[in-house]
């Protein structure tokens, strides 16, 4: 385990003034990438981004979240700055999960909060599912925890995701990363995004594009677009939700993933995790803005998680203090 955390590398950055460094953790394949906020024995938060995300994702809503805690921010492989899987392997949640393992592993955290938005939400509530006695708090930020696929869909989508991955390993164009100049990029990125603001798009383009010879390419590995193999029918995220041990709060977007993303026929799935969250006690809340609220405005999240925070893990941690101080 020392090994592994002295592997950890914080790198200082322009933004210092701010309390914020860059982390690295080596992986068999090259390394994760990712932001650390906070001081060095807060409680620790791990935050995980979105579908062609990355860690700037959280930039403009942890500065807002209690200072007692230590945010740690990572590009998921694929993304921003973290290194590419190798040639012919699926992006898929599973590999997400164990991604998360090895950075938790690095880190030497036993006990820890999740912060999730949209995939890094599904990412976390799997984690938290596997690995219930190390989550002590589960945000979910415009998503379920979970994504379901119809049983009678899965054999499909499967052959489907196998095909788009054999046709790509033959296409030796698209393998060639296409160079932009910044307002070609960032119109692109609005273009297949439009929940993001202008500010939100500069944000996410400062990991999202690396600069080379005549202009900037897309950080991101052309991969996470091919369809994900692994499914699961809602009986089995139902099954692993119930595992779940942390405190959860769930804050959708009123004009968020369930308005824009999921088909009517599917709206049957997510009312069933949404009451399953409720009959277990967890909150469920609803606010106004879209699947980007958390970065475009996120004095609009941010009390809502703050106070959770401080309830679910900041009091407990104060009160376990307490019990410990009476027996000495």
């Amino acid at each position: 385990m020392m090994q592994a955390l002295k592997g950890v590398r914080y790198l200082n950055t322009s933004t210092v003034k701010q309390a914020v460094s860059e982390l690295s953790v080596p992986v068999p394949w090259g390394e994760i990438r990712g932001k650390v906020w906070g001081p060095d024995h807060g409680r620790p938060v791990l935050c995980l981004h979105g579908w062609a995300d990355n860690c700037g994702t959280f930039n403009t809503l942890i500065p807002l979240l209690p200072k007692e805690c230590r945010y740690v921010a990572v590009d998921l492989p694929g993304h921003g700055r973290s290194s590419h899987r190798p040639p012919g392997v699926f992006y898929s949640f599973p590999l997400y999960v164990m991604d998360v393992r090895r950075v938790v592993d690095a880190l030497q955290w036993s006990k820890f909060s999740i912060i999730g938005h949209s995939m890094g939400g599904n990412i976390a509530g799997m984690f938290s599912a596997l690995y219930p006695e190390e989550v002590d708090a589960l945000i979910l930020l415009d998503s379920f925890g979970f994504l379901p696929t119809d049983v009678k869909r899965i054999p499909k989508v499967i052959r489907k995701g196998l095909d788009e991955m054999l046709q790509f390993e033959k296409r030796t164009e698209e393998k060639e990363r296409r160079v932009y100049t910044y307002e070609k990029a960032a119109e692109r990125l609005l273009a297949v995004n439009r929940t993001l603001s202008e500010r939100s798009v500069h944000t996410l383009l400062e990991r999202g594009l690396v600069q080379v010879e005549g202009g900037f390419v897309f950080t991101r590995d052309f991969r996470i677009n091919l369809t994900n193999i692994v499914r699961i029918s809602v009986e089995q995220s139902l099954e692993m939700q119930s595992n779940i041990k942390a405190s959860g709060l769930v804050v959708l977007a009123e004009d968020g993933f369930e308005k824009v993303f999921v088909e009517q026929d599917q709206k049957r799935f997510t009312s069933a995790l949404l009451q399953a969250y409720r009959d277990r006690n967890h909150t469920v809340a609803r606010v106004a803005g879209d699947h980007h609220i958390h970065l475009n405005n996120p004095e609009v999240v941010a009390p809502l998680v703050s106070d959770f925070l401080r309830a679910k893990v900041l009091a407990q941690s104060d009160e376990l203090k307490d019990v410990l101080t009476s027996k000495l």
